[in-house]
């Protein structure tokens, strides 16, 4: 008998950990992707027609990933394109006895934080702050988050400076640690701490110029 093990996934399109803005936007959107064992062992030997399947059935979720730091889908796809490119070179790696999704999601974000750092402009628009505490999560924001569908969210996120934007994706969204942020942005924990609080409070601003009374509505 033939051995065939299916990965069926339902996706949200955004996940902000330890919150319960993580329920309201995985029950918003989802994507359904549905990947066999048998395509991936085919993509490992070259095959194109599996390559291409592979392709199809991931876009959806990588674009997703890709368009959370960058407004420009032209430029999204191109990031897309090219970390598919690194999950079809890698895909000897992957143990089938783990999650696929976790796997090219962590590609994926990887991929985009090293085409950050090539950038040789991107340190001109970092804020450092070698010393900085951060405060305590605003439940007021994310409360507000809440009550907002995932294309108003995705819209305030992109309008966030590039620097903190990226911060708060992979803290928020992705669940990197500050530690791992500083390591990848090549910053300071403090200066990590400095940009998701500075996101936290222009989204606040953002939210309220949406809806002036959102917070009194949250509070009450």
């Amino acid at each position: 008998m033939k051995f065939k093990l299916n990965f069926v996934y339902w996706y949200p399109t955004f996940a902000i950990r330890g919150s319960f803005l993580s329920q309201r936007m995985g029950l918003l959107r989802y994507i359904y992707m549905k990947v066999e064992t048998e395509i991936i062992t085919a993509c490992i030997r070259k095959d194109e027609r599996a390559e291409y399947e592979l392709y199809r059935l991931t876009y959806s979720y990588l674009m997703a990933i890709c368009l959370r730091y960058t407004s420009d889908r032209e430029e999204a796809k191109e990031m897309l394109n090219l970390g598919f490119f690194k999950i079809l070179t890698n895909l000897k790696k992957y143990q089938l006895e783990t999650s696929f999704k976790a796997w090219i999601h962590r590609v994926m974000v990887n991929t985009l934080i090293d085409e950050y750092r090539k950038k040789k402009n991107h340190k001109t628009h970092i804020k450092y702050v070698e010393d900085y505490e951060e405060v305590h999560e605003d439940v007021d924001v994310n409360n507000a988050l809440v009550k907002m569908d995932v294309e108003q969210i995705h819209a305030l996120i992109v309008k966030l400076p590039p620097v903190s934007q990226r911060v708060f994706n992979m803290y928020a969204i992705d669940g990197f640690s500050h530690r791992e942020i500083a390591e990848a942005l090549g910053i300071s924990e403090g200066t990590s701490r400095w940009h998701l609080n500075f996101s936290r409070q222009k989204l606040q601003e953002m939210i309220i110029q949406i809806n002036p009374n959102i917070f009194k509505l949250v509070a009450g």
